[in-house]
């Protein structure tokens, strides 16, 4: 096989860099510049805690609709890297689940029961995911009305958790099930609570994209990693630790930026101003890495 080596590869988060956290759709210029990074031989993939029913409504359909280039793929890892498809102008591939990585059944059923009793106002079961147990906040719902109610389901979500002995953590909180482990994580963001397996993350997404474009033949030179909040590190981390070039940009950078051994980029480094933010950061970063293709 000869191998390939464009000089970047692109990891995306999609809520957030792609995706507006408002509306939760990717804006037409976004599409097209990813479109455009394709057609100039830029690896293009999405690591994100989203269901593949997503990316194929969000990104996957608007891309085919645009005109994905003749003989390209691009690659998608959703639910943090337990499920993971592909997709070409012909369109998509198999659907891919790591079992092992699931949450239990009867646990998803306890939390589907327990929003439609007591949180279905602010709140829906996404029940478009494989192996995570999710909730999102509906649009409607004000912000800072639904993080109010969110810490009071991530505890009840912690307290089902205990009720079948899963061992579990959220933040700084552990709470070990009978035989000692932890095994499943809460995972709020700004607009949803992801339960799930610990052994998942935007880790396991970077592993799972350097492992698919290898057996494409791809070998990027260097990586872009793009997320909103700090576990979106987690790509530029391993990525960095497995002795690959990266980059990371933090589209969302109000946390703080944390120190790390390999360049973290905002949208300061573009001289736009702090409101420029979430997927207006990205769609300027997207710009960006064109232009520099253009010089």
């Amino acid at each position: 096989m000869t191998l390939l080596h464009p000089p970047l590869a692109l990891l995306l988060d999609v809520d957030g860099p792609l995706a507006s956290p408002v509306t939760r759709r990717v804006a037409p210029g976004i599409i097209a510049s990813l479109i455009e990074l394709v057609q100039q031989g830029i690896p293009v993939v999405f690591n994100t805690g989203r269901s593949d029913d997503f990316i194929a409504e969000q990104l996957m359909a608007p891309m085919l609709e645009a005109g994905l280039p003749e003989g390209s793929t691009v690659h998608a890892i959703c639910e943090k890297g337990a499920v993971w498809f592909s997709f070409t102008p012909e369109g998509p591939g198999p659907i891919h689940v790591d079992k092992a990585l699931a949450m239990p059944k009867a646990y998803g059923d306890d939390i589907r029961e327990l929003v439609a009793t007591s949180y279905a106002e602010y709140m829906f079961f996404d029940e478009t995911k494989r192996a995570m147990v999710s909730v999102e906040q509906h649009v409607s719902v004000e912000s800072g009305v639904y993080l109010g109610q969110q810490v009071k389901f991530d505890a009840d979500a912690l307290a089902l958790l205990a009720k079948h002995d899963l061992g579990a953590t959220r933040l700084e909180h552990q709470a070990p099930g009978s035989a000692g482990s932890i095994d499943y994580r809460v995972d709020p963001s700004i607009i949803s609570t992801d339960i799930e397996s610990v052994r998942l993350g935007k880790d396991l997404g970077a592993s799972r994209a350097v492992e698919l474009l290898a057996a494409e033949g791809i070998e990027p030179l260097a990586w872009r990693t793009v997320g909103d909040s700090r576990t979106d590190y987690a790509m530029a981390d391993w990525l960095h630790h497995q002795g690959h070039l990266v980059k990371h940009v933090d589209v969302r950078p109000a946390e703080g930026v944390p120190e790390k051994p390999y360049p973290v980029k905002t949208a300061a480094d573009l001289q736009l101003g702090a409101d420029i933010v979430n997927d207006f950061a990205g769609a300027a970063f997207l710009q960006f890495w064109l232009d520099g293709l253009a010089r």
